[in-house]
């Protein structure tokens, strides 16, 4: 074999060289001396497998884009692969069988073929709010590379910059800006790149004095979500409060009006300013002439304690009642209690007639 490591770039073609050679006891192989080469290829993970063999002047590919170098038979037993992909890189394995007339040699030897890939192109990205005194990240990153990329960041004129560390992750492809001013407005640009090729994007920074309108947007609505829960919390005060003063105001309608009690018209006694002063019974005032039945109950005469005097009638004092009061009828108050007799408290009654 040639040597032990080959590399390659995807798409390109390649030639894994391979030969071989006789001991002096076969340095000289008749015509009919038969010939077997096996190519295989291994790789991490997966079982090895044959991709190419030649067994008595006949081929076997199992492998496509794959075939030996020269025509057969010969000792030159060179393995080409073309339009190389990433998936065709493993560890290679050539096999030579040669048999004349009973006598017979083999060897088996290998190499490793590593397919590089450029980088794809990558994409940029800034993160952040890029404006006055803020900080923002710039980020490139490539889908494929092999091996992977190192990243590089500079800005394009008329302002003309390159960037390097800690400023940039040369392997992770960020770049930090931080306080921003305005003079770092422009187009910023990364290229990704390895051993086998490169590729570039660029993204376009331009520095604010003042919020996004999404900034701008979210503090309008903000300031709209309190004025709204404001005036809602006043107006919910405003109906608490007047549903307070209703109840003192409003006049109850289901209330029952006083009842107006029958005054005796011919025996009610009534002061010149309307005030009702006492009423009493006409018979229960005078004495009475003939003897009372036992059991029978006398009404007992209801005073007012709010009663005027009255230039007709006798001054009635209200801490100390008059002494026919308990002896009204003929029955003394004691003699009514024993019997379950109530006393009644008769209410005054207004200039207009109304009681109070």
């Amino acid at each position: 074999m040639g040597s032990p490591r080959v590399e390659a770039v995807e798409g390109a073609d390649v030639v894994l060289p391979a030969w071989y050679t006789l001991n002096t006891r076969m340095s000289s192989p008749k015509p009919e001396a038969s010939l077997y080469v096996l190519w295989f290829l291994e790789q991490s993970g997966k079982d090895m497998v044959q991709v190419l063999s030649y067994l008595d002047g006949k081929f076997l590919v199992n492998k496509p884009r794959i075939s030996l170098l020269h025509a057969m038979p010969s000792r030159n037993i060179s393995l080409k692969l073309v339009q190389l992909q990433e998936q065709d890189s493993g560890q290679y394995r050539c096999s030579v069988n040669v048999r004349d007339q009973g006598d017979g040699m083999s060897d088996v030897d290998s190499l490793e073929l590593d397919v590089l890939v450029s980088p794809a192109a990558p994409s940029c990205h800034l993160h952040g709010v890029p404006r006055m005194g803020a900080n923002v990240t710039l980020t490139c990153l490539t889908p494929r590379s092999k091996p992977a990329a190192l990243y590089r960041w500079e800005r394009l004129p008329p302002r003309v910059q390159f960037f390097f560390s800690p400023a940039v992750d040369s392997t992770r492809g960020s770049l930090f800006l931080t306080n921003l001013s305005a003079s770092m407005s422009g187009v910023y640009v990364c290229k990704a790149s390895n051993k086998v090729g490169s590729a570039q994007c660029n993204v376009t920074l331009e520095v604010t004095s003042g919020p996004k309108a999404a900034v701008i947007a979210g503090a309008v609505v903000v300031t709209l979500v309190v004025l709204v829960a404001l005036a809602v919390l006043v107006l919910l005060y405003c109906h608490r409060e007047k549903m307070q003063e209703e109840p003192a105001n409003d006049i109850t309608e289901d209330a029952v009006a006083p009842r107006t009690l029958p005054w005796p018209k011919s025996s009610d006694t009534i002061s010149k300013n309307g005030t009702l002063s006492s009423v009493t019974s006409a018979r229960a005032l005078r004495p009475s002439h003939g003897s009372t039945r036992p059991g029978t109950l006398t009404p007992t005469p209801s005073l007012s304690s709010q009663a005027l005097p009255s230039p007709g009638l006798p001054r009635t004092n209200r801490t100390h009642p008059p002494t026919a009061s308990s002896t009204l009828g003929g029955v003394s108050s004691s003699a009514l209690s024993r019997m379950g007799a109530v006393p009644v408290m008769v209410p005054a009654q207004s200039q207009a007639g109304s009681l109070v």
